[in-house]
Formats: C-alpha cells, structure tokens, sequence
C-alpha cells in the first residue's frame, strides 16, 4: 500500500492552492454548478453560470426564470434539458421545504433532483467544512492507479479512500487528486515520465491497464 502521507505531502508540493475550480459565492451557486458540472468541464460550467447566475443566483430567482429559459442559458452544458428540469424542480423544493436554504445533510441534498452522493459530498465538504471525498472520474482513476482502491463502485472507492487517508485530509485529497487527474495522470496518454510521484506509483506506464479497469 502506498504511503499515504507521502503522497499528500508530494501532491501539496505540487498544487498548494488545491480546491474548487467551480466559481460560486453561496452555498446555492455551488450547488448548481456542481449540478451542471456532469459529463461538462468545470471551465464550461464558469461560462454559463456567468450569465445563468446574473438572472437567477437564489432558488426564487430560478423558479421565476422557468425551466424554458434555464435550458436555453445552459444549453452548450451536457444533458442540459434534464439539468434545467432538475435545476427548476431542485429550486422549488428548496423554496417549499427548506425556506430556500441549502440543507446541510447528505440526505437531504439527495433528495433534490440531479443530486447524488458525489454532488452531496462536494456541497457538504466545500459550502459546509464538513470532510467528504467525493469519487468522480478523476478520483476513482487515480484510487485505481495509485493503489488505494481496486473498486469499481464509486461509494467503495470513497470507503477504502476514508480508511487511507484520515478524516481531516479527505476534502483536500478530493481536490488533489482531481488536479493530478486533469493535469498529469490524465485518463489518456498520463505523463508517467513527468509525474513526481513515479518513484513510487504501483502503476506507473500501466495505462492501459488502468483504463480497462477503473472508470
């Protein structure tokens, strides 16, 4: 098993400034953008919530938009039509059930329409502090090919993440191993030759490999 301190102290080296890369100012922007982050880059998600969160930053506001005009704003995200109905839907509930404040339980965050666990835990650790790893692409390929986890299911890999790293460092990690996922050890062509953790990585040139197996 590799030493997980040494890997979080080497990834701290490299990306000291690790966090969201998603722009948002209250709990509710994070939560749509986090929303409209699936299957779409965070830098895509930065332009449309520029103009979307112009006309509608609060679920009273998104509500009064309608779900017609969410979709045209979003229109260039991934899956937008079912991103807008989720977004509307999502805002009334809010509105109805929470007095238009973001819950602050996993829970409750899952039963808002578009939300499942990683979108909860990314909500929960960076609009509440609470520690959370949430297992997205980036971070169920590097769990592979680091060898923290030979799982599959992403809820398994956030298990077998939790007992590696302790509880204090799972939001950081999350950020960390996004970074190095988009950055160096990416799903395609990883720079194995260029990555500082080559000395010790189990799965160094092994891509192919890794590629069959992990998401």
């Amino acid at each position: 098993m590799i030493d997980a301190t040494r890997l979080e102290s080497d990834l701290l080296l490299l990306y000291p400034d690790a966090g969201p890369e998603l722009n948002f100012t209250t709990d509710y922007e994070l939560l749509v953008a986090v929303i409209l982050s699936a299957q779409c880059t965070d830098v895509r998600v930065n332009i449309i919530t520029e103009e979307l969160f112009a006309v509608a930053d609060t679920p009273q506001k998104m509500c009064e938009l309608g779900e017609g005009r969410i979709a045209q704003i979003i229109h260039s995200c991934g899956m937008y039509r079912q991103k807008a109905k989720a977004l509307y839907n999502g805002a009334k509930i809010l509105l109805d059930e929470y007095d238009g404040i973001v819950p602050d339980t996993r829970e409750e965050l899952m039963r808002l329409p578009g939300v499942g666990r990683k979108t909860a835990n990314v909500v929960l650790s960076n609009a509440f502090g609470m520690p959370a790893i949430a297992v997205d692409t980036h971070v169920s390929r590097l769990a592979f090919r680091l060898g923290l986890s030979d799982e599959k299911d992403p809820f398994k890999i956030e298990l077998d993440l939790q007992k590696v790293f302790p509880m204090s460092s799972w939001t950081k990690m999350h950020h960390l191993l996004i970074l190095h996922g988009r950055r160096v050890c990416t799903a395609r062509s990883p720079k194995c030759q260029d990555c500082s953790l080559k000395s010790y990585c189990p799965r160094k040139g092994l891509a192919h490999v890794s590629d069959k197996k992990s998401l």
